[in-house]
This record gives structure tokens, sequence and C-alpha cells, in this order.
């Protein structure tokens, strides 16, 4: 994830306060419309039978109340069955059966049309190939795919003896291993399944939620065993509040609790949003926080130039991870938290995931010295400016050593070329040994000179050149989000590939071109000429074509 899951939700509810003041300006294609994102390119496209949608969530107990007391509203009842369960942190899948046979598997995507993993579901050894009792003549079976934290940490620990990137935490795993385009690859991760819905169905009879959660664990599906009936917002919330202190005790990460209308006849009077049901909940649990010592703030460089300040932590201990350090994001951010060198900082993982710092602990302050953004890159020393009208500082230069190592981990990751072992640590080896100067330098490199760089060995240059070889043909809308152009995400990237077809085309293109294009704004517009005008962006162009890009 590029920011944390609190960042999103708080992101996201701005937008739907926005689109409620201006319901002119609320386009179909707006989050607030979508239970997720696109599937992937390179997995076949599986179309649900029923919509897998995504949950509302809310972050306070007067929000759970006014989820209810719409519910009774709808109802016209005092009264609700409900049914509250863990929220496990996971990736979610949906499975169809026919005559208790697994058919067919997918992920969410947009909720319509999800990849199709089939063949990487029937290496997972919790997914019944067959179901054990008798079962509706179809179903659809959907759960949570986790890896529990202790299969994690075994994980990490081989792939950081194996010289391999480690994980950032058991989701990313999760998604990564489902995702593979080899399912022994994901046959060797110790993938687990928990079902918590169904959603099309024939045959099925079920009255209440509950009955469906006992007959999935008949069939031979593995249900979390903590779900529990509740009657009232009193039961509901003690439960919830009950799953948010004891989530440490479980082996698989939860990040809150679902709350679920129990009876199918009301789910259907109740109804459904575009996005996500109105019989449904998410409780979000509250970030976990730690308190520590900031040691010191340093700039670091990123891979469009900008520089942030980090803060150095004295290690702690936070959420079953050690955390020692946390982007600070930018100037006007440390100032407004008034954060000073030495002092005691309050520091939580947001959404479980990113370490950031809150702000300084009241009544302890030690800290007298306050980050000042440097004149000179840290790193090149380059002028740094500052963007006018904006909180961004960058470094001009043009050849900085920490912009490169940071470009050459985008060309090569998943999203972009995909070129698997170019990872931080080869990247920032293969710029200090002065090997790779730019994109078509990774074309270029020999299995000899690989091997002896430290941790390589022969066996994992052959394994790196076989990704870059394999890397030559990716889709044209790869390629365009590799090259690192900015304001031009994965998205737009697509859009651009299907205007235009070749890049050839596309950096040729007008900026009226790019405007006429439905997702294409005036920033996108003036960076992607911009950059296809640059003399220097137009060379490396043709020498990745030169080195056999297709």
């Amino acid at each position: 994830p590029t920011i944390s899951d609190a960042d999103y939700d708080r992101l996201f509810r701005e937008l739907e306060k926005l689109e409620r003041a201006h319901p002119r300006l609320a386009s179909q294609g707006s989050p607030t419309a979508r239970p997720g994102g696109e599937a992937l390119d390179a997995f076949e496209r599986s179309t649900h039978l029923a919509p897998m949608l995504s949950l509302a969530n809310a972050f306070e107990n007067v929000e759970v109340e006014e989820f209810l007391k719409r519910a009774y509203k709808a109802l016209d009842r005092r009264e609700v069955d409900l049914v509250v369960e863990p929220k496990l942190d996971g990736v979610a899948i949906n499975l169809v059966y026919e005559s208790g046979r697994l058919v067919r598997a997918a992920t969410r995507g947009d909720g319509n049309t999800g990849e199709d993993i089939s063949e990487n579901a029937r290496t997972i050894a919790t997914v019944p190939l067959e179901l054990r009792a008798k079962s509706p003549k179809l179903i659809e079976v959907r759960g949570e795919v986790v890896i529990s934290k202790q299969d994690f940490a075994s994980l990490n620990t081989e792939r950081e003896e194996a010289g391999q990137s480690v994980f950032a935490n058991p989701r990313n795993a999760a998604a990564g291993s489902l995702r593979q385009l080899d399912p022994q690859i994901t046959a060797t991760r110790p993938l687990s399944l928990y079902v918590h819905s169904f959603g099309a169905a024939e045959g099925a009879g079920f009255e209440r939620h509950s009955e469906f959660l006992a007959g999935a664990a008949g069939w031979g599906f593995k249900v979390f065993p903590t779900a529990r009936r509740c009657g009232d917002l009193e039961t509901t919330l003690a439960h919830c509040h009950r799953l948010a202190a004891g989530r440490d005790s479980f082996d698989v990460d939860i990040d809150g609790a679902v709350i679920k209308v129990d009876r199918m006849d009301d789910r259907a009077r109740l109804g459904e949003l575009a996005r996500s049901p109105r019989w449904a909940l998410a409780y979000k649990f509250k970030p976990r926080q730690a308190t520590t010592r900031l040691l010191d703030i340093k700039a670091s460089v990123g891979r469009l130039g900008t520089i942030t300040p980090v803060a150095e932590l004295e290690p702690v201990e936070l959420g079953g991870v050690t955390v020692s350090s946390a982007s600070l994001h930018n100037i006007d951010e440390l100032e407004r938290k008034d954060i000073r060198i030495g002092d005691q900082v309050t520091i939580e993982r947001a959404g479980d995931v990113i370490p950031q710092v809150i702000g300084p602990v009241k009544g302890k302050r030690r800290g007298k010295r306050r980050f000042k953004m440097p004149a000179k890159c840290p790193v090149c020393g380059s002028k740094v400016s500052r963007e006018e009208g904006q909180a961004t500082h960058r470094c001009t230069g043009r050849s900085c050593p920490a912009q490169l190592k940071e470009t050459l981990r985008h060309f090569a990751s998943k999203t972009a070329m995909d070129i698997d072992g170019l990872g931080q640590k080869l990247v920032t080896s293969l710029v200090d040994e002065g090997m790779v100067r730019g994109f078509a330098d990774i074309y270029r490199l020999e299995a000899d000179a690989l091997a002896g760089l430290e941790r390589m060995g022969r066996r994992s240059a052959d394994n790196l050149l076989a990704a870059i070889e394999q890397s030559r043909s990716r889709p044209l809308s790869r390629f365009i989000f590799a090259l690192g152009i900015r304001h031009v995400g994965v998205t737009t990237a697509r859009v651009l590939a299907r205007a235009f077809g070749d890049i050839e085309r596309l950096r040729a293109a007008s900026e009226e071109e790019l405007l006429a294009l439905d997702g294409c704004g005036p920033e996108m517009a003036a960076a992607a000429t911009s950059f296809f005008a640059d003399p220097a962006n137009r060379k490396l162009i043709d020498e990745l074509l030169a080195a056999g890009l297709s």
C-alpha cells in the first residue's frame, strides 16, 4: 500500500462528504461506487455470480448506534438479530462450487470481476476441492485468505536467509502468494482460508447467516471460532471491544469486527448500496500506539527528488514489529506538530502497517533542536528547491544516486516491469558499484559480474537474469508506469496504453490529445508531454527499445 488504511479511510470519508454536498460531481467511476480495484492483466478475468461488495466502516461507538437505528427504522422494529465476527486482515476470495465440487476461484477485483486464481486456490490445504457434507447445487463461498503470525515470521526468516526481500506484513504476503503466475510457488506459502459469507446460491435454504457458518464448517471449511450472536447495541459493542482487547492473542491479524444482520429476510429488506450492503458494518479497531525517543531527523530523497524528513527512533516494539524509523511527511507537517529532536513522541502503526509519528508526548518535552530542511541534497549536493504553493521540497540534481536507486526500484516493482529479485539491497549494490546508471543498464547485466556481488552467487544471478529476460515483453501499460512519469499511476498508464497502442505514438502525442482522454487531467497531460519532450528521456526510451523490450 502507498498509504495506510487509516489515511485511506479518512480520505474516503472526505470524498463521501464532498459527493453528498455536490452530488452532480459524483461520477460512476468514483471509489465510493466501487467495492474494489481492477483485476490484474496477468490473469484471466472471472465474473462473480453475485457482486462482492465492500463494507462501510465505523470507528466510534456512536456510528454503530446509528447503523442499528437505521436498521430498526427500515425494518420497523426495536431489535434486530446480529452476528459479530472478527475482521480478518487478509485477502478476499470467492469460490464457486457446483454439486459440491470446486470449479472456480477468484479475487474480489472490482466487485463484479476478479482475477481467476483457480489453480493457485487448489494448492491451499484449507480449500476443499470437494465438500464433505450435502451442499447446495450451486454456491459462491466467500472468505479471507491469511497467513498466521508464526508462519509469517518463519517465511520472512527463510527469505532473509535466501537473500530475498522480506514481506511488509502477513496481508501483503498472502496477496502476493495468491497472485503468483506459478501455482507451485503458491503451494510453498503457508496460506489458510477462513470462510465468512456466501454470494449466489441455488437450493441453500439458509434462513440465518449463523446457519450458513455452521453449514460451512460441516462441509469442511475453517470458520473463525469467535463469531457471536448479539441482540442489541450493548452486547454488540461489548463483543467488539472484547475482540479489540484480545487482538494480540489471535494467531492471525485482525483489524476490526464485522457486525452483520443475521436473518436473510431482514437483509433482503435492508438491501444494498452500490458499494456496500446496508445490513453489515465493519467496526475498525484503533491503530496501535507506543511512545519512544526521537533520536534524530534525517532528510531522505525519493525517486522524484522529493526530500522527506524521516524520524530516527529509539527502537520500540509495536504490534509485534520493532519500529526504528518513520516518515514525517513534509516540513509543514513537522512544524504543525511541533516535533523536535530529542522529544518523547507517540507513534502508531496506522492501519497496523505504516509507522507514523503522531506528535510529542505532552509534559515530557526534552527536545530543543528543530529540523531544518537542507539547502543542498544530502546525497548529491544539488540545490534543494520548494515548489511554489506546495509543502514539497525537491532535489534539483539530474544524476542524484538516491533518486536513481528509488527510480530503479520503481521500474522493477511488481506493478511495473516485475523483475523478481531486483530489490532495495541489490539496487543499492548495483548503483554503488557503478554497474547500473540507468534503466537500460539492467538489460546489459552479465552473470559473472552479478555473481561477484555480496550475497548473490551464481544461482541468484541466473535467477535474476531470467526475471530480467521475462520483463522484456511486459504489456505497454506496465512499461508506461515503469518510466515513473509524474502523476501517471497504474490506472492512467492503462488509459494511455489503450488510447495510443504503442510507445512511439504516445511520445509524439500533444498535450491537447492527452487532455481529450477520459481520466487525464491538466497536471498529468503537462507532466507526460514534458517527460517525452526531454531529450534525456527520449534517449532512455530509445536505449530500452534497443535493448530488446517489446
